[in-house]
């Protein structure tokens, strides 16, 4: 299980610290929320950010963009070191167009489904998909609870990837804890983000070793 912790729930106080001690307590992907105020109502932070965080570790960074009109913010975030870039099905109408630009900047492709969306949206591009991000709380805002109804999202999306013989990651965001870990892994899952059952621990490494 590959553990993503999202960097929402840090203490931007000490922005560092936090990336420096995630990485030593075993994270596997640093998860960088992005978001506008206009697709979700709720602003975190930009591609500056990442530049300014990304010589503290060497683990990839997820970047999940949550704004309208993606493709604008494909090439600032690759440039400032963004490993994977996952953007909403939602806000896009030219999907392939996004594959194509992400592919000619040399980074791996995520796509994102909201809790209601159906999984049909995303069926026609998973060949070019590296990752599925099964939405598992309504975007904008964490500490919310997870959503039962994403547990039948994620085996889809799973037997999907088996019917066809794709090798996509499928990674879950949103109400994710010690207390759903296993059900969720069961139900398909290979990338766990979770924000504040990390970041809202003491230890980070007993956090991260409870989700596995």
């Amino acid at each position: 299980m590959i553990i993503s912790p999202s960097i929402l729930s840090a203490d931007f106080s000490k922005l560092g610290e936090e990336i420096k001690a995630l990485d030593e307590a075993g994270a596997d992907w640093i998860h960088f929320d992005v978001m506008d105020g206009q697709f979700v109502p709720n602003i975190s932070f930009g591609a500056p950010i990442l530049k300014d965080i990304k010589p503290l570790t060497k683990l990839p960074f997820d970047v999940h963009l949550m704004v309208v009109e993606p493709y604008n913010y494909l090439e600032d975030f690759a440039k400032k070191g963004a490993n994977l870039i996952t953007f909403h099905v939602e806000a896009v109408e030219d999907v392939n167009r996004y594959f194509d630009k992400l592919n000619e900047l040399g980074v791996k492709i995520g796509l994102s489904l909201s809790p209601d969306s159906p999984v049909e949206l995303i069926e026609p591009y998973l060949d070019r998909l590296d990752l599925v991000l099964v939405m598992s709380v309504y975007p904008g805002f964490g500490g919310q609870k997870f959503i039962e109804a994403s547990l039948d999202k994620i085996s889809k999306i799973s037997r999907l990837r088996k019917e066809r013989q794709l090798d996509f990651l499928i990674e879950v965001d949103g109400g994710v804890g010690p207390a759903n870990a296993s059900i969720i892994k069961e139900a398909g899952a290979d990338v766990l983000v979770a924000g504040s059952a990390i970041l809202g621990r003491d230890d980070y490494k007993k956090a991260i070793g409870e989700l596995r």
